[in-house]
């Protein structure tokens, strides 16, 4: 949006107290250099703007060139009408304004409002257009109120100034609408650098809010809107799958990284398996091979007691403890009570003095008694 350094011009004359602008000429005339001030500031922080009041016996400077809303509010409402509009007078006064600028940076614009029938001849605004288009000052009109009059002086003018369509002229003729709505949607507006920001278009899915009544919401809601913008482009774009592929190669890290995981962990549950494969080997084989102490049994205990009766435990259990005694037959030691029950002793979790155990070893002495 373009830096710019704008004076308006207001028509002061004794013509602005005709009705047949809502509600009267001047008023009308108020509220449309109100949005024009609105949208030059909010386009960009560092524009200004001054306003000229052009009637009675010469021009005025009412205020000078700021960014300060609220002076240029004040100043229209002590306007006082009087006398005839002075053109060319008050586009010199303008221009002085214009020349005294702080920042040099600045574009300059002038915006007339001319609502009174214009006393110059056309030859002459010919020659002023050249020399601003010269000075390289655009120059907006606003034609109301008196446009049929107007309208051939105008055009000559502004064709003398326009500088790759820098330059507009806007004629608004009486009826029921409201003059600043008109100049909304007009060049004046829209175009040149300020009106980009306050359009109506873009306010109409926010139920007609008028950004010149309330510029503090207008700006919110210009805001959010460029932010959504923003965020369906973006949802565009990584639809289309170009945008989407820096951040492929993060999933792609992640896949593998459970593929290596998955597969440590089939590893660790086969070598698993084998541990348990190999520890209960021993039990398979358990009652061929001798043993010399009394405890190596304890391990094929632990992993076959829970699947055998009483009776059966007990009886691998003196097989196992017998099975590494070379000169001493099974036979003779299920003989001698005194040494089963030693035995007995010797297990864990065993009672030798167990009713049921007694009645077994008992039972045994007298099998081997008889054989």
């Amino acid at each position: 949006m373009p830096l710019e350094a704008t004076i308006v011009c207001v028509d002061s004359s004794d013509f602005m107290r005709n009705g047949d602008y809502t509600p009267t000429r001047l008023e009308a005339q108020h509220d449309a250099v109100n949005l024009i001030c609105n949208a030059k500031t909010q386009s960009n922080p560092e524009s200004t703007v001054g306003v000229v009041a052009c009637g009675g016996k010469s021009p005025a400077v009412l205020v000078t060139l700021t960014n300060d809303i609220g002076k240029v509010l004040t100043s229209l409402h002590g306007l006082k009408i009087g006398g005839g509009l002075s053109l060319m007078n008050g586009i010199q006064v303008a221009q002085l304004v214009l020349k005294h600028r702080q920042n040099k940076s600045q574009q300059q614009r002038i915006i007339f409002f001319v609502g009174s029938p214009i006393q110059e001849q056309k030859d002459d605004l010919v020659r002023l257009g050249k020399r601003l288009k010269k000075n390289n000052i655009a120059v907006d009109i606003v034609n109301f109120g008196e446009e049929t009059i107007n309208a051939e002086k105008l055009e000559a003018f502004v064709g003398a100034i326009n500088s790759d369509d820098n330059s507009h002229l806007v004629t608004v003729p009486p009826g029921p609408h409201v003059l600043s709505d008109i100049l909304i949607s007009s060049p004046i507006v829209s175009e040149g650098g300020a009106g980009a920001g306050v359009r109506s278009s873009e306010f109409d899915a926010y139920g007609g809010v008028d950004p010149n009544m309330d510029p503090e919401l207008a700006l919110a809601l210009k805001m959010s809107m460029d932010e959504e913008r923003a965020r369906q482009e973006a949802a565009r774009k990584a639809e289309g799958g170009a945008p989407a592929e820096p951040s492929t190669p993060a999933p792609a890290t992640s896949t593998g990284g459970d593929q290596i995981m998955t597969e440590a962990d089939d590893d660790d549950d086969e070598l698993l398996r084998q541990a348990i494969a190999m520890s209960m080997a021993p039990t398979e084989t358990a009652p061929a091979p001798t043993a010399t102490t009394t405890s190596a049994p304890a391990p094929t205990e632990d992993v076959v007691m829970g699947e055998l009766d009483e009776d059966a435990e007990m009886r691998l259990a003196l097989q196992m403890s017998m099975a590494g005694g070379s000169d001493v037959s099974l036979e003779n030691a299920m003989a001698d009570p005194n040494f089963v029950n030693d035995v007995l002793a010797s297990l864990p979790g065993v009672d030798p003095n167990d009713p049921e155990i007694q009645k077994m070893i008992a039972e045994m002495s007298k099998q081997n008694e008889k054989k």
